[in-house]
């Protein structure tokens, strides 16, 4: 299985234009593709995610596009809100908000379950789960301080972002410990553990506040494992 995230994009400061993405990915194949939040978070910006949806459809993903809120998004009024979402949904993009959806792969289910942004309190994971059944869980969320508190909610794999690795870290990020318990952690990019099970923090490809990055650098992430009906095992994230 081969997935392709993108985080991050604050298009008011993204830090790639739509044909450079298609340049760098063009002759990359994909079977999934997954967006974890923060779209952007003025109106007047909704028109300038089109064309990179319209890159992102040229991919041709053979499962699809999934996408997740993140905080910024829910700054929208709900009327913006709305419109965001039906730009996502018209280019084909499923929006999952504390729900799931299942496909198959060589006759494996996988299950892609979409759990709302943690840092503005709209994650229900009782809900994210309630059409779940047994198989390999892949987790997309926007905040990954979730990972704390999944103890009884199963996850094979989960892809976040949210802290930009930290987008100034001059000496330090100091600035993330207010964004939860893992920033207090040093926790803020890469791959890690929780209770031993595998997510991933990417960095984004946007810068929110200034727009410059010290220390960190914008994030495309390629994430490869592989399925059968016994296990799953992460091989790699680059």
């Amino acid at each position: 299985m081969k997935i392709l995230q993108l985080s991050d994009l604050h298009l008011e400061n993204i830090s790639i234009t739509s044909n450079q993405l298609y340049e760098d990915l063009k002759d990359k194949n994909f079977d999934l593709i997954a967006l974890t939040g923060d779209f952007l978070d003025r109106k007047r910006t909704i028109p300038k995610l089109v064309p990179y949806l319209q890159v992102l459809n040229r991919l041709n993903a053979k499962y699809g596009i999934y996408a997740v809120l993140g905080n910024h998004d829910y700054v929208l009024k709900q009327e913006n809100l709305n419109a965001l979402i039906h730009t996502l949904e018209k280019h084909h993009c499923k929006v999952l908000r504390n729900e799931s959806e299942t496909i198959h792969i060589n006759g494996h289910p996988l299950n892609i379950i979409g759990v709302d942004d943690f840092s503005t309190k709209r994650s229900e994971l009782e809900m994210a789960y309630k059409n779940v059944k047994p198989s390999t869980n892949l987790v997309l969320t926007h905040d990954p301080n979730i990972v704390l508190h999944m103890e009884n909610y199963h996850f094979d794999y989960l892809l976040s972002g949210h802290f930009h690795g930290g987008q100034i870290c001059y000496p330090k990020a100091y600035h993330l410990v207010k964004m939860g318990k893992l920033a207090r952690m040093k926790i803020i990019k890469g791959l890690h553990k929780q209770h031993g099970k595998p997510f991933y923090i990417n960095e984004g490809l946007g810068q929110t506040g200034l727009n410059i990055r010290v220390g960190s650098r914008p994030e495309i992430t390629i994430h490869e494992f592989a399925l059968n009906a016994l296990d799953q095992e992460l091989i790699k994230a680059n």
